[in-house]
């Protein structure tokens, strides 16, 4: 009985992984995914394992605190006339930030259908919300440590990790926030000047509206822990 052979012929295996190098290396796509959307992708899930890291960590302290915690409803308070207005402030900054998603929804949409002066529009306004984000964000800091006395090293109103956890974790996400700005406004100069015309590729768009989606979903999280628990 004659036996055949299943080893492939002298030479051909290192013919196909200097195939397989050669298409990986020169190919711009891969399982129908651009690599600059697979690279946004991936940076995200990254940042997603920081930004849990921090919220369990904020929470394994608050629950095992033997001070007591601030009460969120009276520290983001807001004094409007004679008035205390707990967590108004908190509740605009959030408006603002969730509806930059709805106006980045939308320079998506206008990108793809190739109408990029409208794109470009639509991002410049959710960078404006941003800045407005941003801002109400350095106004709430202020207060904290200006009038408050709230520091990372210690808290008046209670337990001295809020300090710490508090600017730490919001200051992580202002940043983002503060790079996404910069990131549009980018872009939107680019789609402005025709910078994707010729090639009529405004994926570029779609990857900074993931980043973009991404800094507001992460608000979501730390709205409820910081400012709803």
């Amino acid at each position: 009985m004659s036996t055949v052979s299943s080893a492939p012929p002298s030479g051909q295996v290192p013919g196909r992984w200097r195939q397989l190098v050669a298409d990986w290396s020169s190919d711009r796509q891969a399982f129908q995914v651009s690599w600059g959307k697979a690279m946004m992708w991936i940076f995200l899930l990254s940042d997603t394992f920081i930004f849990s890291c921090f919220l369990t960590g904020y929470m394994t302290v608050r629950i095992s605190s033997t001070v007591p915690w601030p009460n969120p409803s009276l520290v983001f308070s807001l004094k409007i006339g004679t008035a205390e207005v707990p967590l108004l402030l908190i509740a605009i900054m959030t408006f603002v930030l969730i509806s930059s998603s709805g106006t980045m929804a939308m320079a998506v949409n206008f990108a793809y259908r190739r109408e990029r002066v409208r794109a470009a529009i639509l991002m410049l306004v959710t960078a404006g919300f941003g800045v407005a984000f941003v801002s109400m964000q350095v106004f709430e800091w202020s207060k904290l440590i200006l009038q408050e006395g709230v520091r990372p090293w210690g808290n008046p109103m209670g337990a001295a990790q809020f300090g710490s956890t508090f600017f730490m974790i919001t200051g992580f996400h202002g940043l983002h926030v503060s790079a996404g700005v910069i990131y549009l406004v980018t872009v939107a100069v680019r789609l402005l000047r025709g910078r994707y015309e010729k090639s009529g590729n405004y994926q570029i768009v779609e990857i900074a509206g993931l980043y973009w989606h991404f800094v507001d979903l992460v608000w979501v999280f730390i709205f409820a822990l910081f400012y709803l628990w």
